[in-house]
C-alpha cells in the first residue's frame, strides 16, 4: 500500500513542471514562426508598445474615416440640389472669365496633301461658381468625367478643327475638381485634327505656322472672357513628336475678337512654328535631277558620229526629267503657283533637253550644209559676144557647133584644214549681198558678221567652228549649271 502511494507521488511531481514550462515555450516560439508566414507589416516589440495600444489608434481612424464619407455625400448633395446646369456663373451681373492652360502632348504629323495636322493636347480651364461654394473640412473634391454633366461647363470649341476625339478608355479622361472657395477646375484630354494653310511657294525650304483657334460657341465677349494663366505654353519636348519631315520653332499666342452675327466673341489662336528638313527632299529629287542633268552631258564625250549612242543617252535623260517630275508631284497638294521644287526640275529638264539638241544641230550643220565635191560636168564656154572683136566675133560663130568640155569642181574645203578667216578674199556672190545685216557661209567655219556694205567684209567678224561645238559644249553646259545653282539657293534662302 505505502509503494502505490510513493509512486502515486512520484507521477504527480514529474507532470507538474512540463505543465508550467509548456505555456512559455510556445510563448516564445510562437511569435518568430508567426512573422515568417504573415503576409503584412511585422508587428513592434511588445516591449515598446502594448497590442490594446495598438488597437486602438487604428480603430479611431477608421471611426473618423467612415464618419466623413457620409459628410463628402452631405456636401456634394448640398450644392448640386438646387444647382442648374443649364445657366453660366454670374448671370446677369458680370461677364464669367475662363483661365485657360494647355499642354501639349504631341504634334503632329503635318499632312501637306490634306493641308492639315494633328495635335494631342491636355486642355484646362479654371472658372470661380459661387453656386459650388461649401463650407466644411474638405479643401476640394476631385471628381471624375461622370459628374460633368451635373455642373456648368464652358461650351469651347476648336474653331478650326475639322475631326476631334476625346478618350473614353478606360473612362472618359475628363475630371472636375472644386475648391472650397467655388473655383472649379475643369481638365480634358483630347486629339484635334486642325487645318493649317501651306504656302508651299519655297518648297523644300519653307516654314510654316500652323494655328489653333478656339472660342465660345454660344456665349459673347460680355458674357464670357478667356485669358491664358501662363505667358507661355506648357511643351512636353520629352513626348515623341510625330512631326517627321519638321522642326519645331516656336510657339506664339494672340487674343482678338471677332466680330459675327451672333454678337462680339474672344478668340484665343496659337501658333506653332515648324519649318521643313531638307535632307528628305535633297535625296529624293535635288541629287537625282542633278546627276542626271550632269549624265547627260556625257554625249559631249562621245564622237559625232555615234549618233545612236547620243541620241539614246539624251531621249533616257529627258525621260528621267520628266519621270521625276511626276513623282514630285504626286504627292503634292494642286496649288496654282510653281514651287521652288518645280523651277529646279524645270531647268534640268532643260539642261537635259538642250544637250540632245545641241547634237541635233551639230549633226545639221555638218551633214546638211556641206556641199559633196561635184562630179567634172560638161558645158560650153560662156563668151560675151560684146567682148569679142570682129575677126574673132566671126571664129566664134564658126566654133558653135565645136563641142567644148570643161572640169569645174566644187569649192569644198576639208575639215581638219585651218584657214586664216572666212572667204573674204572670194568675191561674194550676188544672193549674199542682198542679205540685211549678217551674213553665213558654211564652209570651214560658221560666219557671223555684223553688218557689211556691198561685197566688202567689215571687222569684227566672230568665228565659230562647227567641229569644235562639242568642246565649247563641255565648258558651258558646266559652268552656266553651277552658276544657277548658287544663284538658285541665294534666292530661295533669302525670300
Amino acid at each position: 500500500m505505502l509503494t502505490k502511494v510513493l509512486l502515486i507521488l512520484l507521477g504527480t511531481s514529474l507532470i507538474l513542471p512540463s505543465r508550467i514550462e509548456g505555456p512559455h515555450v510556445e510563448l516564445e516560439k510562437g511569435p518568430s514562426a508567426h512573422h515568417d508566414d504573415v503576409y503584412g507589416p511585422k508587428p513592434q516589440d511588445p516591449k515598446k508598445k502594448l497590442p490594446s495600444e495598438e488597437i486602438k489608434p487604428a480603430a479611431i481612424d477608421i471611426q473618423h474615416k467612415l464618419r466623413k464619407l457620409p459628410a463628402a455625400t452631405q456636401i456634394l448633395d448640398s450644392i448640386l440640389n438646387n444647382y442648374d446646369y443649364t445657366l453660366r456663373p454670374g448671370i446677369g451681373e458680370k461677364p464669367t472669365v475662363v483661365t485657360v492652360e494647355l499642354s501639349v502632348n504631341t504634334l503632329g504629323p503635318i499632312s501637306i496633301l490634306d493641308m492639315e495636322y494633328s495635335i494631342n493636347i491636355t486642355f484646362c480651364q479654371t472658372w470661380y461658381d459661387e453656386r459650388l461654394h461649401y463650407n466644411g473640412s474638405f479643401e476640394s473634391f476631385v471628381l471624375n468625367g461622370n459628374m460633368v454633366s451635373q455642373l456648368w461647363i464652358p461650351d469651347t470649341f476648336f474653331r478650326n478643327s475639322k475631326r476631334t476625339h476625346v478618350y473614353a478608355i478606360t473612362m472618359p479622361n475628363q475630371m472636375v475638381h472644386i475648391h472650397k472657395d467655388g473655383k472649379v477646375l475643369y481638365t480634358v484630354r483630347m486629339t484635334i485634327d486642325a487645318g493649317c494653310s501651306l504656302h508651299m511657294l519655297k518648297f523644300p525650304m519653307d516654314s510654316h505656322t500652323c494655328p489653333l483657334s478656339f472660342s465660345s460657341f454660344s456665349y459673347p465677349e460680355n458674357e464670357m472672357m478667356y485669358k491664358w494663366k501662363d505667358s507661355e505654353l506648357e511643351i512636353n519636348e520629352s513626348n515623341s513628336w510625330k512631326l517627321f519631315q519638321f522642326d519645331f520653332t516656336r510657339v506664339s499666342n494672340e487674343t482678338k475678337t471677332i466680330s459675327t452675327i451672333a454678337g462680339d466673341f474672344m478668340v484665343i489662336t496659337l501658333f506653332f512654328n515648324v519649318s521643313r528638313r531638307f535632307g528628305f527632299n535633297a535625296f529624293q529629287n535635288y541629287v537625282p535631277s542633278s546627276v542626271t542633268t550632269i549624265m547627260s552631258w556625257i554625249s559631249f564625250w562621245i564622237k559625232k558620229d555615234s549618233a545612236p549612242a547620243r541620241t539614246s543617252l539624251g531621249i533616257t535623260s529627258v525621260l528621267t526629267m520628266t519621270t521625276l517630275g511626276s513623282h514630285s508631284w504626286k504627292n503634292f497638294p494642286r496649288v496654282s503657283y510653281i514651287t521652288a521644287l518645280d523651277f529646279y526640275i524645270t531647268i534640268c529638264f532643260l539642261f537635259c533637253f538642250c544637250a540632245l539638241v545641241e547634237f541635233a544641230v551639230l549633226n545639221f550643220l555638218i551633214y546638211n550644209h556641206t556641199k559633196p565635191r561635184a562630179s567634172p560636168r560638161l558645158r560650153h564656154p560662156h563668151i560675151h559676144a560684146r567682148d569679142l572683136t570682129p575677126p574673132h566675133a566671126r571664129a566664134y560663130q564658126q566654133q558653135q557647133d565645136a563641142f567644148v568640155c570643161e572640169f569645174e569642181d566644187s569649192e569644198e574645203e576639208s575639215d581638219e584644214e585651218e584657214g586664216p578667216s572666212c572667204p573674204a578674199r572670194q568675191s561674194l556672190h550676188s544672193s549674199l549681198t542682198q542679205c540685211c545685216g549678217s551674213c553665213c557661209r558654211f564652209c570651214k567655219y560658221l560666219c557671223v558678221v555684223r553688218s557689211y556694205e556691198g561685197s566688202m567684209w567689215q571687222q569684227g567678224r566672230l568665228f565659230i567652228h562647227i567641229n569644235r561645238l562639242d568642246n565649247y559644249s563641255r565648258v558651258i553646259f558646266p559652268v552656266t549649271f553651277f552658276f544657277f545653282n548658287v544663284l538658285y539657293c541665294l534666292v530661295c534662302l533669302n525670300l
